[in-house]
């Protein structure tokens, strides 16, 4: 061939065009990989059929028609669906008849429409409306029926004509092909990935060499299936500047904006960097933000930390960095056992420090507030952030990733069930402490369910007046300026409920604010309507809890309810007993007995 006629090809628009179609298989994640290894040729010697554009053997050699004209769309098309007989491992089918390539055309035909990528041929062009099932039920329809019209020409070799050809001197390698189309699912998640957060334009767009933060995090969407849906909601932040401005020394998540700050000059490796990103999405996960429950926000963070890098470094994922809390001691507790003891050792907590700072928290709500504590996420937020940890562990367990700390998995598992609103805590809490009504059945009050016999009485049930006798509880209302009306209101409503819906005769109630004021016993239905509420001075319970104990009516195992904002002294408590708090009420003493807290 003289070089004025291979200029002359080199310039034809048909050979542009094909080299164009060429070079969209090769930028694109999904069929690049599968373009490396397989070799494409134009022969100008095979006999074509009229319509042909392509045909594919097992060995990836990729045979084009010469002279055929088409856009670069249409190329890519007819590459993309030799390339993926061989990813889809088409080949394995042993003979390969025309029922059974008609079958694996139409397969290809149904996958690249769904993807959107090129532009069938219009002698390719097959209905909308194509056969259920997979290869082998199509094929078998075929066989029976035959091929229709309509699909007779799906391939790239011309109508009945197979584009799949079976040399007996070649090799397949059918794992190796079936191994690189994973690799490029793969890599087109993580390039969707990317084009929904808007870090590159499109799929084939190239990209500049990722820093160890962000492979950090590509490897928990591509490998970790437990934080994989975690990782795709967070956006990574790696500017200097504004880690310098909010004070961040390696990490910080913002639950509500859905990032991840990350600190470049914290000069970390890889592996910890890995283990980083873990920490802050399990914070996510495993709701610390809403579980805080009016604790101290830095102590209760250093008290999640702790929990959280022991139970990454049993499941190995990266290296911890030097500035991470871990203690053998506290292995194996929830973060609330680690917060009570931590809290009671003051040179602990003054040594102690987040991935964030000194002092500061690393999980925040919302960096605009102005208030590092503030942890308010919707609650359409935190439904997602529990559905993204329970499917996660789902995936995890089914791919068989490996075993997970036993506590790591039971807080999972249990922050996927709903919560349990206060007043059914509260009721179950009453229930354990107030039995049922004992009752008999007696002829002095007749049944009226008997509806089939009305002529033959029956007895109904009648409560003991004995089974009364104790009966009762108390209640302890904080009514000092702090405490908000709405919420005393909403309390003893829940309290009249259960009390009448319990056969309890009278509750007795007890205000106090600077000093207890006595109202004796009430009936549930005046809990509501006749307590009403003295003074709204300071705030001083304990005499409040004398003046029961002191109380000659009063059982001497009879629980109490305290309801109180938080705003009071230690209080020491004789008998079994609960507290009702609003959410964000923080309690200057560890409590004994269970807190239920109103929304």
């Amino acid at each position: 061939m003289t070089r004025t006629r291979r200029r002359a090809q080199r310039d034809d628009p048909a050979t542009q065009a094909f080299r164009a179609g060429l070079k969209m298989i090769s930028d694109h994640p999904l069929f690049a990989t599968l373009a490396q290894s397989a070799r494409v040729v134009r022969d100008p010697t095979r006999g074509w059929a009229p319509d042909a554009w392509a045909v594919v053997d097992q060995s990836g050699r990729i045979v084009c028609h010469p002279t055929r004209r088409g856009d670069p769309e249409v190329w890519a098309y007819v590459l993309a669906h030799c390339l993926l007989h061989l990813g889809l491992g088409h080949f394995r089918h042993r003979p390969l008849d025309l029922a059974w390539n008609a079958a694996c055309d139409l397969i290809v035909a149904r996958f690249l429409a769904d993807t959107r990528f090129g532009r069938p041929p219009e002698s390719a062009a097959v209905p909308d409306t194509l056969p259920a099932g997979d290869e082998t039920a199509i094929a078998r329809q075929f066989r029976d029926r035959g091929v229709p019209p309509e699909y007779a020409a799906a391939g790239t070799a011309g109508a009945q004509t197979l584009d799949m050809l079976w040399h007996d001197r070649l090799r397949y390698d059918h794992r190796r092909w079936t191994e690189q189309f994973a690799d490029g699912l793969r890599r087109a998640v993580t390039r969707a990935v990317d084009v929904a957060g808007g870090k590159v334009a499109t799929l084939g767009a190239e990209t500049t060499r990722p820093s160890d933060r962000t492979r950090a995090r590509r490897w928990f969407i591509d490998s970790y299936p437990l934080l994989a849906a975690l990782a795709a909601a967070f956006d990574v932040i790696e500017d200097p500047e504004l880690c310098r401005q909010f004070d961040v020394t390696v990490a910080m998540v913002d639950m509500t904006a859905q990032e991840i700050f990350l600190n470049p000059g914290a000069g970390l490796t890889a592996a910890q960097w890995r283990f980083v990103i873990a920490h802050e999405m399990l914070h996510v996960g495993l709701r610390h933000d809403t579980r805080r429950q009016g604790r101290d926000p830095f102590f209760w963070n250093c008290a999640c930390d702790f929990a959280i890098n022991a139970w990454l470094i049993e499941m190995g994922i990266g290296d911890m960095p030097p500035s991470g809390l871990y203690d053998p001691a506290l292995v194996g507790l929830s973060a609330e056992d680690i917060y009570m003891r931590i809290c009671g050792d003051l040179r602990r907590l003054r040594k102690l420090a987040t991935l964030r700072g000194t002092g500061l928290c690393d999980m925040v709500g919302s960096r605009n507030d102005g208030d590092d504590r503030t942890t308010a996420v919707p609650t359409d937020l935190d439904a997602f952030y529990r559905r993204c940890l329970d499917q996660g562990l789902s995936y995890h367990h089914a791919e068989g990733r490996g075993l997970l700390p036993a506590g790591l998995e039971e807080e999972i598992r249990t922050l996927a069930q709903p919560p349990i609103p206060w007043d059914v805590q509260l009721a179950r809490w009453f229930e354990t402490w107030v039995d049922p009504l004992e009752r008999r059945r007696s002829f002095a009050r007749p049944s009226r369910r008997q509806s089939a016999a009305p002529e033959i009485p029956l007895p109904g049930r009648l409560a003991l007046d004995e089974a009364r006798d104790g009966r009762t509880f108390a209640v302890v209302l904080d009514t000092s300026g702090s405490m908000d009306r709405a919420l005393l209101g909403k309390a003893l409503g829940a309290i009249a409920s259960f009390a009448a819906a319990r056969d309890v005769p009278a509750a007795r109630v007890i205000h106090c604010d600077a000093a207890p004021f006595d109202a004796g016993y009430l009936p549930p239905d005046d809990l509501t309507r006749r307590a009403t509420v003295r003074g709204r001075g300071g705030t001083a319970l304990q005499p409040a809890l004398d003046l029961l104990d002191r109380a000659p009516d009063f059982p001497r195992t009879g629980p109490v309810l305290i309801i109180t904002d938080g705003a009071t002294d230690r209080l020491t408590v004789r008998r079994p007993h609960a507290f009702l708090m609003p959410v964000g009420g923080r309690l200057p003493f560890t409590p004994k007995g269970p807190v239920f807290r109103m929304s």
